[in-house]
């Protein structure tokens, strides 16, 4: 596994982590002895790196990881959550009190006095132009509610207005072989910044594995079956926002450019890992073989400029038309 500096957090961090969505909601049912065997095989495969939110699940999902933790004492775990989908998504709800009952309730949850890292949980466009939301922040940092504060964005535009702030330490954003626009410009500022990437959603919400056919059914608590309109939140968190049959067709193209002995998953991973500015990549796991799948990743070697070539070829093909200009 390789290890990487986290932006301004200043903290080491496991180039593939773990995102926990999954151990909490909207992916199906998982038991918490499932949930807590994928946060052992993900340590023990060299992750140190966990991704929750306080939505998750409405909290369960950090009260595993503060169950994993407590039963782990001097883990080199760094823990980021999220913020701010607790209340109507609008700006006048982002303000120091409700950040001090959210983060409150994640410290419970997290059994920890400090926060390693809170992101706002893609907040609307003017959260991010708001003076008083980066005071509010910096509070908390110099209170020691936090240690750190970054952004999970939706778009570009939010994610480089987020960057140009000088206390943001990271930027979590959509990043994956179907999901291009954020090497243009996004990924450039992080690394003049020494703002931290983490690279959310980089399987497409599974396309990229290879395994999802026409017949493929997904469960009913699935956002992957009621979220593919936007009907819930915004549809670029499911399948990266592409339509289902087209992605469908743009996996097997990208299976094709894999070497043999590797799986496209793995591969989709390391392609992310692999782009200059990324600090850490998050997919999820429902299992501990998919945890230690994911974690292979971070050894892989460089895929090189053929499978780079290929990917963009695909990109452009099926996808840029759709996609690039919305987020």
């Amino acid at each position: 596994m390789e290890y990487r500096e986290l932006g301004r957090t200043h903290r080491t961090v496991s180039s593939i982590g773990l995102g926990t969505w999954q151990l909490g909601a909207d992916w199906g049912d998982v038991r918490e002895a499932d949930a807590l065997a994928v946060l052992d095989a993900s340590v023990e495969s060299g992750v140190t790196m966990f991704d929750t939110a306080d939505v998750y699940g409405d909290g369960r999902s950090e009260q595993l990881i503060g169950s994993y933790l407590s039963a782990n004492p001097g883990h080199q775990i760094t823990v980021a959550t999220k913020m701010g989908r607790r209340a109507e998504q609008l700006p006048e709800n982002y303000v120091l009190e409700n950040f001090r009952a959210w983060t409150n309730r994640s410290r419970r949850n997290l059994g920890v006095e400090t926060l390693d890292l809170v992101q706002l949980h893609c907040p609307p466009s003017p959260v991010f132009e708001s003076d008083e939301v980066y005071d509010a922040l910096d509070t908390l940092v110099s209170e020691e509610v936090i240690a750190n504060y970054g952004f999970s964005v939706e778009t570009t535009d939010q994610a480089l207005a987020a960057i140009a702030r000088p206390g943001t330490a990271t930027i979590q954003i959509i990043l994956n072989a179907f999901r291009l626009k954020p090497l243009d410009e996004v990924l450039p500022a992080a690394r003049a910044a020494g703002v931290g990437i983490i690279a959310r959603v980089p399987l497409a919400s599974g396309l990229l594995t290879g395994k999802y056919s026409e017949q493929t059914v997904f469960a009913e608590n699935d956002h992957r079956n009621y979220n593919r309109d936007g009907s819930a939140f915004d549809v670029g968190e499911t399948f990266s926002g592409v339509e289902y049959t087209a992605g469908l067709a743009a996996a097997r193209e990208f299976g094709a450019l894999v070497a043999a002995g590797i799986s496209p998953a793995t591969a989709a991973l390391a392609w992310v890992a692999q782009q200059p500015g990324v600090s850490t990549v998050i997919p999820g796991a429902r299992n501990p073989g998919q945890a230690e799948a994911n974690a292979a990743a971070g050894s892989l070697p460089e895929l090189g400029q053929r499978f780079n070539d290929g990917v963009r070829d695909i990109y452009d093909r099926y996808f840029r038309a759709s996609i690039h200009s919305r987020w």
